[in-house]
């Protein structure tokens, strides 16, 4: 086991114990060398983490310490890193901001350890990145969000142009693009529509509020096959 992951199970035991807990006993539970506990119930005191105790007769942590609201293991951490460099790839210029936001919280809010996991630059999402829609993409998952119809202009494979008014529920990223799944009043079924051939994008001021289970679940139900493009 790692050590930011140790640090982090070490915290867990002490705040559950209903006893002082022993570095035999914790190096048990972990399967550590207890001069390994000794070294990390060192390190957690010096970044002022509440233990008390000692050699012997154990440890304990004083009442009222939690946890911070963002405490994670090191492959969780690793999976946040993971993810946040995916989104990077997308051409959703709102989330990308969204994912560099979170990653200053994070790194702000854990520990000096985890925060390295971050910091490493050992992870990398890679590939070539979506290219940007003619629109905000932001605008659709708002409208997946609010229930609220969308306006389209629309080009199809075929170069012909269409207008449509659709019902989103659904976006899909992939690496080239990203496709929007929607019920299309045109069609009476469920299109993907790809980002890429969307002309004009706009909210209208319809709603379809309280469908947006149902038009998923008819989706994923076995509508996912037959979800051509538009």
């Amino acid at each position: 086991m790692r050590k930011a992951s140790r640090l982090f199970e070490i915290i867990q035991i002490l705040r559950l114990a209903r006893k002082p807990m022993t570095a035999a006993a914790m190096a048990e539970t972990l399967e550590v060398t207890v001069r390994s506990i000794y070294r990390d119930i060192a390190a957690l005191q010096a970044m002022r983490v509440p233990i008390e105790g000692g050699r012997g007769i154990g440890y304990i942590m004083r009442p009222g310490f939690d946890l911070p609201p963002l405490m994670f293991s090191i492959e969780e951490m690793e999976a946040i890193v993971l993810s946040l460099a995916l989104l990077e790839r997308t051409a959703d210029e709102d989330l990308k901001q969204a994912a560099r936001r979170v990653n200053q919280k994070i790194a702000g809010a854990v520990p000096a350890p985890l925060r390295q996991a971050m910091d490493s630059k050992a992870l990398y999402a890679w590939g070539s990145s979506a290219q940007p829609a003619g629109f905000d993409l932001a605008i659709v998952r708002r409208a997946i969000r609010d229930e609220c119809k969308l306006m389209l202009g629309y080009r199809d494979e075929l170069g012909r142009a269409s207008e449509r008014t659709i019902r989103p529920i659904a976006l899909i990223y992939y690496s080239q693009t990203a496709n929007i799944v929607a019920w299309c009043e045109l069609r009476q079924a469920i299109r993907n529509f790809r980002s890429d051939r969307v002309e004009r994008c706009a909210a209208s001021d319809d709603f379809f509020k309280g469908d947006g289970d149902r038009l998923r679940e008819l989706w994923t139900s076995g509508w996912t096959e037959k979800a051509v493009q538009a």
